[in-house]
């Protein structure tokens, strides 16, 4: 084992609750919305995903669509961002960057969540769960490796490394 291996170890534990907490917000995003919108999960799908475009509500299929165009621009940047920083983390030697790569991704795949619940909460859009669905599927994504620590506290690329046990 070798001598780094314990504060590599550490830093993976903290990388997963990070990871974790992240998950469990969006269960909470959805068990906010189920509290305070419950008629929102009667899923009626006869509805247009783009809204109902009445003059009531007004014409929310731009506002939808911008939300939607966000969303997957956030999560794409958080793939972007998380590659980068692991990269710098690698040519820098520098694990610490491998915790603000995640922490910044993570944040970003947030983000397509928090268009659902504005979605939600603002106009009652019965198609919201998909922004949230982006959320975790996203953060599933971005699971926290060994390997990339291993390879920043190594200076060598992670595919080169030991697989984690």
């Amino acid at each position: 084992m070798n001598s780094s291996e314990p504060r590599i170890e550490a830093q993976y534990k903290t990388l997963f609750v990070i990871w974790a907490s992240f998950l469990m917000s969006q269960v909470m995003f959805v068990v906010i919305v189920f509290i305070t919108r419950p008629k929102l999960f009667q899923f009626d799908f006869s509805q247009p995903l783009l809204g109902d475009g009445s003059a009531k509500s007004g014409d929310t299929s731009a506002l939808i669509l911008g939300f939607a165009v966000a969303a997957v621009t956030a999560v794409g940047f958080s793939f972007a961002f998380r590659r980068r920083l692991n990269e710098r983390a690698v040519a820098e030697q520098n694990p610490t960057h491998v915790q603000t790569g995640l922490i910044i991704a993570l944040a970003l795949c947030e983000a397509s969540s928090l268009f659902g619940l504005a979605l939600a909460f603002a106009f009652d859009y019965p198609y919201f769960f998909l922004w949230i669905a982006l959320g975790i599927i996203c953060i599933a994504m971005h699971f926290p490796k060994r390997t990339e620590l291993r390879a920043a506290a190594l200076n060598s690329p992670p595919s080169m490394q030991k697989p984690a046990r």
